[in-house]
């Protein structure tokens, strides 16, 4: 049983009363001990708290499974994993209908399909269509009139003959003609006839109630809204189609993260795996021969997830990534200071540091670095390194046991 420093000490158990008597002194020695034991960090040894030397021989670093490999420069930084889906750019996307009502007889592209622009998607039967027709063929015909009386009277009045106020009658009458045939032809138009065959109407005055359904862009067809037989109102949506030459991806960003990420870094897109790769846990993901750039940084959070939304462009056309499609996605940052890219096995963990162990002639440096990012199986580490040395890539966990004092190095 220890005694109290505060309890008065028997004299007969001392030799001389002014000093502790040896059982006392050996209680303040423990005390000392235990006290020094709670201020070094747990499990490190005084002669390990300054010594960052591992002293091993080769054969007993390879019976412990280190093996030794150089550490790779990188010149990029792995930030954040984050979700985003694929979609289209509202300017590269269109919704083809039919501006007049009628019967659909044909339709020609399919889901899936690539169309040229001004290629025939439909046929459409209507008989709006031939009223649109016979007005412009009538005001077609006023003008042809008009414009005989304009040259007429525009002769007369340069001669003196026609006074100039039948003359400004005559060349306003010609203009209104002008305007309302110009009008019906721009109806026309609008009714999706197009330029050649409103031309070929001009010639020949024969009225069609076909009507046939142009691609307005070159691209996709990504949805098909009507069948053949249909009878539909003016406007009805025919098929949706998208120019595929550029894709964004909506990624969503929490919002406590969204500092880190800047305009114009780099994503990755993570390849998608299959049932039997995921029954496999596959430990390594795999990047698609696909980059994307930041060029959006959104100033909303989305209330139902707490997450801000970054927009990426993905350019030229690719066929590794489709409209609709929910990918992984990786955002990188290219690293202006010196960094290096070492397995994760090479990195031990001490009192909240990271350690690499460099080799030396005796064995090994335990050398603080500055873990910067990890992708997969790598991380990416800064500080300490110059890129010439040789660090165990494997077996750091037997060579921080040696450093600490719990095993032997020889």
């Amino acid at each position: 049983m220890i005694t109290p420093l505060n309890h008065t000490i028997p004299t007969h158990l001392c030799t001389k009363p002014e000093q502790l008597c040896k059982p006392f002194r050996n209680v303040l020695d423990n005390l000392l001990v235990a006290a020094l034991l709670m201020v070094l960090p747990p499990c490190l040894s005084p002669a390990h708290a300054l010594d960052n030397a591992i002293k091993i021989s080769t054969e007993h670093s390879n019976n412990l499974g280190v093996a030794l490999g150089k550490p790779s420069p990188a010149s990029q930084i792995p930030v954040l994993y984050a979700p985003a889906k694929v979609v289209v750019p509202p300017a590269h996307e269109y919704i083809v209908s039919a501006s007049q009502a009628g019967l659909i007889t044909k339709l020609t592209a399919a889901i899936g399909d690539n169309v040229k622009q001004g290629d025939v998607l439909a046929e459409l039967n209507s008989s709006d269509l031939l009223s649109l027709q016979q007005l412009y063929l009538k005001a077609a015909s006023d003008l042809a009139l008009s414009e005989i009386s304009f040259q007429r009277d525009k002769k007369l009045f340069n001669e003196g003959v026609t006074p100039e106020r039948r003359w400004q009658e005559t060349r306003s009458q010609y203009n209104s003609a002008n305007f309302v045939a110009h009008e019906h032809r721009q109806l026309l138009e609008i009714a999706g006839m197009t330029r050649s065959e409103i031309d070929r109407l001009t010639k020949t005055h024969r009225l069609s109630s076909l009507l046939y359904i142009h691609s307005p862009i070159t691209g996709v067809v990504l949805e098909r809204m009507a069948v053949a037989g249909a009878r539909i109102d003016s406007f009805a949506p025919l098929y949706r189609i998208a120019n595929l030459e550029e894709l964004w991806l909506e990624i969503n960003i929490p919002q406590e993260r969204i500092g880190q990420i800047k305009i114009g870094d780099k994503v990755l897109l993570e390849k998608p795996v299959t049932e039997t790769q995921e029954l496999e846990q596959r430990k390594t993901t795999q990047a698609l021969p696909v980059t994307a750039k930041i060029t959006l940084l959104g100033q909303a959070v989305n209330p139902e997830n707490q997450t801000i939304l970054a927009r990426a462009v993905i350019k030229g056309g690719q066929a590794d990534v489709r409209p609709g499609q929910r990918i992984n996605t990786q955002i990188i940052q290219p690293h202006s200071t010196q960094a290096f890219t070492v397995p994760n096995t090479a990195i031990a963990q001490q009192e909240g540091k990271a350690f690499v162990f460099v080799q030396t002639n005796d064995g090994f440096e335990a050398r603080p670095v500055t873990v910067i990012g990890k992708q997969n199986d790598e991380s990416t580490i800064s500080g300490g390194l110059t890129g010439e040395e040789t660090i165990a890539v494997k077996g750091a966990v037997a060579l921080k046991a040696n450093w600490l004092g719990l095993g032997s190095g020889e």
